[in-house]
């Protein structure tokens, strides 16, 4: 079965003021104190900082009030992947690594081989040999290397991890030691969202595939009560793919731990690909955030996703990757079945088509 992802190839593109910073990264007489320090100027002038709006147009639509759209369309390369494969590069860098691995389905693969050709290292990316994604041009423009592999994406991710192992390469793969690193990466959404609201929001939708992203809104929040600079802890909205997420399938089923799915039983589509996996990677981290917060998760179909889809684009001319669309749906459909009273909601949305 040959697949393809729905996102479409961008230019990357950064800063002339990046592009020297990257040339003090890649020179090995530079002291190592000086290099990290100019690639955290690099994260700090690319990535993250993305914009929040309030959507006027889709609050008449369905007749809520206070709907921001947080937008990591922002990032370089066009989603919130940029966060953790910079954070990842970065801890490469810091610990003497020149080569780096992880496996994709597309995103994340451009992110890090974007991130690794800036900082100078060596970046391999290993991709289902059954999967087809436009974004494998844009990993090779920037120098990756890429492998294609047997396999389904959960059985390329261990294959990938045991090359890393074996020829002694940084592991960039999701789970594992790396959990904590992506989770604090991707926390720094939450620290955003108050900045620029001033407040913490009352609900906070998130559209969900390995759960680390979920997991890492939920503790960037935790992290901001603990510090007494919110009040509250957002009530986390989950949403994904019908019947093709643990993370969802578990919370809904009142599971107590994530558990996988039957692999032969998910089928994938161009509309449904970034949020689908019969093993979650960072899912337990995920469900005991939802439950935390006391929040809600959602079942979305395919249709439904190309449908916000297009409506964001006609409303408020955002032009959304449809699977991103999941929490803002899943936000929706909390607000009409529990009617919940106007307050502050904010829906993340993770790429641009």
């Amino acid at each position: 079965m040959n697949l393809r992802d729905g996102v479409k190839n961008a230019d990357l593109k950064v800063s002339s003021e990046t592009s020297k910073l990257s040339d003090i990264v890649k020179d090995a007489s530079v002291p190592l104190s000086k290099r990290l320090k100019s690639f955290n100027e690099i994260i700090y002038l690319e990535v993250g900082e993305t914009a929040i709006t309030r959507a006027k147009a889709l609050e008449r639509e369905f007749d809520i009030r206070k709907l921001y759209i947080k937008f990591e369309g922002d990032n370089p390369t066009g989603t919130q992947k940029d966060r953790i494969a910079f954070a990842q590069v970065y801890d490469a860098l810091k610990n003497g690594f020149e080569t780096i691995i992880t496996a994709t389905c597309g995103n994340y693969g451009v992110a890090l081989a974007l991130a690794a050709e800036l900082a100078g290292i060596n970046c391999h990316i290993a991709i289902p040999e059954s999967y087809h994604t436009e974004r494998a041009k844009e990993m090779e423009s920037v120098g990756a290397k890429i492998h294609r592999l047997p396999g389904t994406y959960e059985e390329v991710v261990k294959l990938s991890s045991i090359m890393a192992l074996d020829r002694g390469w940084y592991d960039a793969n999701p789970g594992g030691k790396n959990t904590q690193l992506q989770i604090m990466a991707y926390s720094q959404i939450a620290a955003e969202i108050v900045k620029d609201l001033g407040e913490a929001p009352s609900y906070c939708a998130i559209p969900v595939s390995n759960g680390t992203l979920l997991a890492g809104i939920h503790h960037g929040f935790m992290q901001l009560k603990k510090e007494n600079l919110i009040n509250k802890i957002p009530k986390i909205i989950a949403a994904s793919s019908t019947q093709k997420n643990p993370i969802i399938q578990s919370f809904v089923s009142g599971l107590a731990e994530c558990i996988d799915l039957d692999p032969n039983k998910i089928k994938e589509t161009k509309y449904n690909e970034p949020l689908i996996n019969w093993h979650s990677f960072d899912g337990d981290e995920a469900l005991q955030a939802i439950r935390e917060s006391q929040g809600f998760a959602f079942n979305v179909s395919d249709s439904k996703l190309k449908t916000m889809s297009s409506l964001l684009l006609k409303k408020e001319g955002l032009k959304i990757l449809p699977a991103s669309t999941a929490g803002l749906i899943g936000l929706l459909e909390t607000y009409n079945k529990y009617e919940l009273s106007n307050d502050i909601y904010v829906a993340i949305v993770t790429a641009k088509d």
